[in-house]
């Protein structure tokens, strides 16, 4: 496949819900957003004959995002069953890490290669401001999750919002050199 540049497209993200546990300044209304019904959001075997196809004609890496893909019921299974296609190089899920502790293990069982954790400040009270009701504890605990289950390279997602988050910014290049973790800003 090819994009309209004649690039070749060898990557596929797949939304699995639109779900989140949080409620980012940035991403969400603190009152939510209108939810898909449970019969309009995509079936696991539809996610599975979709990222068939998709790698029959040369997707190579795919990654899993939401919403928050842990929310989904049965997310390992899922994980499972895209690990099991033929062609799949790189598989990879983008979360907020606040549930990742309990399910590092049985994602990297399951095929999972690596990892993306949003975080954005590493002040516990600002990260609770932002996200409306996150413990960064939950994220810290997820990272070092993620390093014992050995979802490597870890990638830390970083918003910078507007101009007075640059501090933060610097916080978390700082923690990532800390910890051997990848940093990218968004």
């Amino acid at each position: 496949m090819y994009d309209r540049f004649n690039r070749p497209i060898n990557y596929l993200r797949i939304s699995v819900t639109d779900r989140c546990n949080l409620r980012c300044r940035y991403c969400m209304p603190e009152e939510g957003i209108h939810l898909l019904r449970h019969e309009d959001i995509l079936t696991f075997d539809e996610i599975v004959n979709f990222t068939k196809v998709a790698c029959a004609n040369g997707i190579a890496k795919v990654k899993i995002t939401g919403g928050e893909p842990l929310v989904r019921k049965g997310i390992v299974t899922l994980v499972g069953m895209i690990a099991g296609i033929d062609g799949i190089k790189d598989l990879s899920m983008t979360t907020n890490g606040t549930l990742l502790e309990q399910f590092a293990g049985d994602l990297r069982n399951a095929g999972l290669q690596r990892i993306n954790i949003s975080l954005d400040t590493v002040d516990p009270e600002k990260y609770t401001f932002i996200t409306r009701k996150g413990n960064l504890n939950d994220v810290f605990s997820g990272i070092e999750a993620a390093k014992k289950a050995n979802l490597v390279p870890i990638k830390i997602n970083c918003v910078i919002r507007d101009s007075k988050s640059e501090k933060d910014a610097m916080e978390v290049a700082e923690f990532c050199r800390s910890n051997g973790l990848e940093l990218r800003y968004i």
